[in-house]
């Protein structure tokens, strides 16, 4: 850690980047492709659904939404990421720091909150199909769009209050972005609760959605117990998808937090910087490409309340 004076810091080196030399070329043409193809698969998924009424369903309303994150979650990474290809000394403002640190963090929490969401909406689906209209009706949807997003920032400013009053005397972070845990320990001083900070983030952005999603599938599971084999396939096959994005979801938020607070340096430096940004390579192109199970939504709409209603009419006839 390079130490200065409190006063000095206006800027942090994401260290990271390194000198790429002219390999910078090519990672930069790399990155680029992989962003905008982000961003074109994430916006044609939106306007499709935008353009055909058949799909303004609930379901496809909290598809748009968690499409729409996928670009924001990308614009907070690949813009600044591109710029520091061709940078030599890597340096970011403290405040640009801060804005990508509060980009990243509230869309992270608004995929798992989102996921938490479409869970909720197949559990009415499944378990309620004669009440689904009335339950889930759009009024009733935007509102939980909107506290998913006040969820999620309420959820960063609380976590962020624990950093931005720090006096900062190193000004090195070890990564192609801003990381919270990582700007903490360049504080002159913090706290035990400052340092844990980033985990109490984590607690409310992923065990409470992720228990949330786990009672509403432990429900639909009771209710499918019930139905026939082909019912049970049917089912699986409208949970996969959220069960692989949860899981993928998982596995970037390891990577992350493990490069964060342990030492990995037997690591060879580009896996390194690979696994801790796979969060943001890997999910929002798993989202809209995820397929065959989610295409089953747009093509046969009306395949997933044929299955909530014969679902809960057969495990009523059990009863």
């Amino acid at each position: 850690m390079q130490i200065l004076n409190s006063t000095e810091i206006v800027s942090f080196v994401l260290a990271a980047y390194g000198n790429i030399g002219e390999l910078k070329y090519l990672y930069f043409s790399i990155m680029l492709l992989w962003y905008l193809s982000i961003c074109v698969a994430n916006t044609v998924l939106i306007i499709v659904i935008y353009v055909d009424k058949r799909l303004h369903e609930p379901m496809y309303i909290l598809l748009c939404n968690l499409f729409v994150n996928e670009i924001g979650g990308s614009t907070s990474l690949y813009p600044l990421m591109l710029s520091q290809m061709f940078s030599d000394t890597h340096e970011v403002t403290l405040s640009w720091c801060f804005l990508q640190m509060c980009y990243i963090y509230t869309c992270a929490s608004v995929e798992f909150c989102s996921l938490a969401a479409m869970a909720y909406d197949r559990y009415v689906a499944i378990c309620y199909p004669l009440h689904y209209s009335v339950i889930m009706n759009t009024g009733r949807v935007g509102m939980i769009i909107l506290l998913v997003w006040m969820y999620s920032f309420v959820n960063f400013i609380f976590s962020f209050s624990f950093v931005i009053h720090l006096k900062f005397c190193g000004n090195v972070i070890d990564k192609v972005f801003c990381d919270h845990h990582l700007v903490i320990k360049l504080a002159c001083s913090a706290s035990a609760l400052n340092k844990i900070s980033d985990l109490l983030f984590a607690f409310v952005t992923i065990v409470i959605p992720v228990s949330f999603i786990s009672v509403s599938y432990m429900k639909i599971l009771a209710v499918c117990l019930n139905t026939s084999k082909e019912n049970k396939q049917k089912a699986v096959s409208t949970c996969t998808p959220q069960i692989v994005s949860l899981s993928n979801m998982f596995v970037g938020c390891i990577f992350h937090f493990v490069d964060s607070r342990f030492d990995v340096d037997y690591l060879p430096n580009k896996v390194r910087i690979i696994l801790s940004v796979y969060l943001l390579i890997g999910q929002p192109m798993i989202t809209p490409f995820m397929p065959k199970c989610w295409w089953v939504y747009f093509r046969f709409p009306e395949s997933r309340w044929e299955l909530a209603l014969k679902s809960v009419t057969v495990g009523r006839n059990f009863h």
